[in-house]
């Protein structure tokens, strides 16, 4: 199981060094010292930890790659049978689920805590448009019902 310095963890959640500090410090999640003295954090307690937040991460640098929407996160559940596995990842606020070859996960060694990137490439993206206030003005280009049985 990975552990992160501090630091790292800082830079991963979003926030400083010392709110990392304060956080360990006050209990909100259980930091230990690796093997040279410095504070660490196990990284399933790290992903336990990334679940309560809401602030997205930014992917940083990738050798290559075709997708441009990318999610720094960090795994929180893998489930595997014998062909696929569904990898679960909390990127900031939001939930990541995706379904990959077993063979896959085992190579990348996913297990809850290790830092991956989301790539996310749709051919598909769907646009809605949330109910409209109510402003007391028509919304243009919706037929009333009246016109619709013309």
């Amino acid at each position: 199981m990975p552990t992160y310095r501090i630091a790292d963890v800082a830079r991963l959640l979003g926030v400083s060094d010392d709110t990392a500090r304060r956080w360990a410090e006050s209990g909100k999640f259980v930091s230990t010292t690796d093997e040279t003295g410095h504070l660490a954090v196990d990284g399933a307690e790290l992903a336990r930890l990334a679940t309560t937040l809401n602030d997205a991460l930014e992917p940083g640098q990738v050798a290559q790659a075709s997708a441009r929407n990318q999610l720094v996160g960090i795994v929180t559940k893998v489930i595997r049978d014998t062909v696929m596995a569904q990898v679960e990842m909390q990127c900031g606020g939001q939930r990541i689920v995706s379904l990959i070859s077993r063979e896959a996960a085992d190579e990348l060694e996913l297990e809850p805590g290790v830092l991956a990137i989301a790539s996310i490439k749709a051919t598909n993206v769907v646009v809605e448009l949330p109910a409209p206030l109510n402003t007391g003005r028509r919304s243009v280009g919706v037929p009333s019902p009246a016109s619709e049985s013309s």
